[in-house]
């Protein structure tokens, strides 16, 4: 039964996604409800899951296809999984009904539900798969199958991000399946339940390093962020709430796998993670803050919330076998962000489909008298600034004590720090503390300025607040349905947080339930009011004090300028938050942590190029130069040698092998010839002396008896080397013996 449920949550909208384009290209409104329907089919797959998972009808084991891509896919369930799979298709499903009234007016609908309902797939996958193969194969099926989103308008802005997605997705990729191949010729196995007993005692900080790059980049991870604030704001909304809210998760999903399987309780490695996600956690807020793109201030938020996770999950590093309240506050953070986001994205998305604008100053003024849809904002916004009685007030206040437990226990001498000391500790606590007044600061921005304020153009606000209908029934319901969960979760924490903390903590290597929290006590209540007061006075300081400015311009913007500031600090420090007309919000986004712009691209597109062209000319010159003399040397080698090869013939030519010659040697034949020759010598010459006078003879008979001795003389050699000699020998000696035996027996 579990086997074919999570099969139908992996491939069942994988199939549907094909049909929907087929679908799609007769009736088009056919195909809207149809994905519609596949969602909510997938959200009721996911529930059951759940509830069979709550039930303890779930037990654990795995199970998959082998063979398939090789090493097989294999998926399993647990209470974390569970969890995150009805998360994911929630938010599928209300992203998908949204998207029927939000893309009615879009070109390419076929194509973008056609990806999105493979991503579906893929997500599902990722959260339910039992081993890192399996995570890694359909890791970067999402990467690539949700690019299409991103690039979803076709315009120039949206395809430059969507290539910036791509490339830190394949880069990320990339490293990551180094990664895990230095994980495997370590550990032997990718199996994630595995892992620690494999890992322990071996060296894996250079594949979880490895790995780690590839899960953060798509989690949003500083400095490995630069996609967020580029995608949201061209992608549709729909599929920015989903990148935001669930596709960062699969990143965060690779990174528990890394500190709470493979490092579990690795004080080192809590510290590096604690590390990244404090630079993260403000980093991000500090672009939100700055940011006057209501979208490109949710992505940054985004950033700033991933950075809290990471920072939960480095304490639970830190704090051992004690993180009990990191663990949790780590997995309802994941919880709480997701949902804001879905919702806070949705809204973006019904500014959008009105206005189809996003700078604050144009959409000024929009929502006054919708009190629908600031409801619905106001519930996002209290939720992730940590509002007392939201849901983002307990995982935050879980993450803080987590802070203040383990400086309590350095200061108590109870716990060896291993980087910070307690006063470091206290450093990490204040940026925890000042990073949530940051997200106040900046969700109290969005809100005054497209719920309270009124628009400079006067006509255009008129036309802001006559409009009724501003979202279909279906939106708003979708709407609703999310929002309402944060307020339910924030006032009854034991009856839903606690039990989806329950549920999600034996992932991270927590056993046994945890302790239930007494959390509107006045020591847990301190920290989130005390970031909501850091809020209020960053809104009023920087929000309002230097963002804002009067819309002046040229020689009477300078003459203004004195009187302008010194009534903006007027108005500032007497808490007046109704400005005159003219105002405006100034850009103020720091062009120097634009990290693409001024690091990435110029490193990748120009430095890099340049230098590794420079080394490359380098080498050619070089290698011109050593061709030029290897061949010139080896000429000149070759030479020597040989004239070296020449003498040594010469010198064993005159001592090893020189020719020994003996005094009074004959020239040529032997002896006999030598005799014989010259008295044939001397005859003949008496003869022509005598006989011959008129026709002499004459014959060198020296010479013609030396070669008839040596002709003989190499007969004989060749009869004696030979076959036919060797019988002949046999045979007369066989002759000789009977020959013996005859006359032997004759006498």
């Amino acid at each position: 039964m579990v086997s074919y449920l999570v099969y139908g949550l992996v491939f069942l909208p994988m199939a549907g996604a094909f049909l929907s384009y087929a679908l799609g290209r007769k009736h088009k409104k056919c195909r809207d409800y149809f994905v519609g329907g596949v969602a909510v089919l997938e959200f009721g797959l996911a529930a059951v899951l759940l509830c069979q998972r709550i039930a303890g009808g779930v037990i654990g084991g795995e199970f998959g296809l082998p063979g398939v891509c090789g090493m097989g896919l294999s998926f399993t369930v647990d209470g974390f999984r569970a969890v995150y799979a009805c998360i994911a298709a929630f938010m599928w499903m209300g992203t998908s009904l949204f998207s029927i009234e939000y893309f009615a007016h879009y070109r390419n609908r076929n194509r973008y539900y056609l990806f999105q309902l493979i991503t579906l797939g893929a997500t599902e996958a990722i959260f339910l798969s039992a081993d890192l193969y399996t995570t890694f194969v359909f890791f970067e099926t999402m990467s690539f199958a949700s690019y299409v989103w991103v690039a979803q308008d076709e315009r120039d802005e949206s395809l430059r991000a969507a290539a910036t997605y791509l490339a830190v997705a394949v880069i990320g990729g990339l490293v990551m399946l180094m990664g895990l191949f230095l994980l495997y010729h370590q550990a032997g196995t990718l199996e994630i339940d595995k892992l620690y007993e494999a890992c322990r005692g071996k060296d894996v900080y250079a594949a979880a390093l490895c790995m780690l790059f590839g899960f953060g980049a798509k989690a949003g991870v500083f400095p490995l962020h630069i996609w967020l604030p580029k995608a949201h704001p061209v992608a549709p909304a729909p599929a920015s709430a989903l990148l935001s809210g669930i596709l960062t998760k699969t990143g965060i999903f690779g990174v528990l796998v890394i500190s709470c399987r493979i490092l579990l309780h690795d004080a080192l490695w809590g510290t590096f993670i604690l590390a990244l996600g404090v630079l993260t956690m403000a980093a991000g807020a500090v672009l939100a803050l700055f940011s006057i793109d209501f979208k490109r201030t949710l992505a940054c938020s985004s950033v700033s919330q991933i950075g809290f996770i990471l920072v939960g999950i480095g304490m639970q590093g830190l704090l051992g076998e004690e993180n009990v309240l990191a663990v949790r506050g780590s997995f309802l953070h994941m919880v709480n962000h997701s949902l804001f986001k879905l919702v806070l994205f949705m809204i973006a998305g019904v500014i959008y489909m009105n206005l189809h604008r996003l700078d604050l100053n144009e959409i000024r003024g929009f929502g006054r008298k919708k009190p629908l849809l600031a409801f619905l904002y106001l519930t996002g916004a209290l939720g992730i600034g940590g509002m007392p009685l939201f849901s983002g007030y307990i995982s935050k206040t879980l993450l803080h004590e987590s802070i203040v437990e383990y400086t309590e226990g350095l200061s108590e001498g109870l716990i060896t720090p291993v980087i910070f000391s307690s006063g470091g500790m206290k450093a990490i606590e204040w940026a925890f503390l000042i990073s949530g007044g940051l997200t106040v600061a900046y969700m109290t921005k969005l809100f005054v300025a497209v719920f309270v304020e009124r628009n400079n153009d006067a006509a255009l606000q008129e036309k802001y607040d006559a409009q009724k209908r501003y979202m279909s029934p279906l939106s708003s319901a979708v709407l609703l349905a999310g929002g309402l969960l944060f307020p339910l979760m924030g006032i009854f924490p034991g009856m839903t947080m606690d039990g989806l903390a329950d549920l999600g903590q034996g992932f991270m290597g927590l056993a046994g339930a945890g302790g239930r929290i007494s959390y509107f006590s006045f020591g847990n209540l301190k920290g989130g009011l005390t970031s909501i007061a850091i809020g209020a006075a960053l809104y009023l300081l920087v929000g309002r004090g230097w963002m804002l400015r009067r819309a002046v311009s040229g020689e009477e913007g300078a003459e203004c300028a004195a009187e302008d500031q010194g009534k903006r600090r007027a108005d500032v420090f007497s808490g007046i938050l109704k400005w005159e007309d003219g105002c405006v919000y100034l850009d103020r986004w720091p062009k120097l942590l634009d990290l693409e712009e001024y690091l990435y691209r110029p490193l990748l597109l120009t430095i890099l190029p340049a230098v590794c062209g420079c080394v490359c000319g380098i080498l050619d010159k070089v290698t011109n130069v050593l061709a030029k003399f290897l061949i010139r040397a080896g000429t000149a080698a070759a030479g020597f040698l040989d004239t070296l090869t020449d003498a040594l013939v010469v010198l064993l030519r005159k001592t090893v092998y020189r020719d020994h010659t003996k005094m009074g040697e004959l020239k040529e034949g032997n002896w006999l010839t030598y005799i014989l020759g010259s008295a044939a010598n001397t005859a003949c010459g008496i003869m022509n002396r005598i006989f011959r006078k008129n026709h002499p003879k004459e014959t060198n008979y020296k010479h013609k008896l030396a070669l008839g001795y040596w002709g003989l003389r190499e007969t004989i050699y060749m009869i004696t080397r030979s076959l036919s000699y060797g019988l002949i020998l046999f045979s007369i000696g066989l002759c000789a013996t009977l020959i013996y035996l005859l006359v032997g027996a004759v006498k």
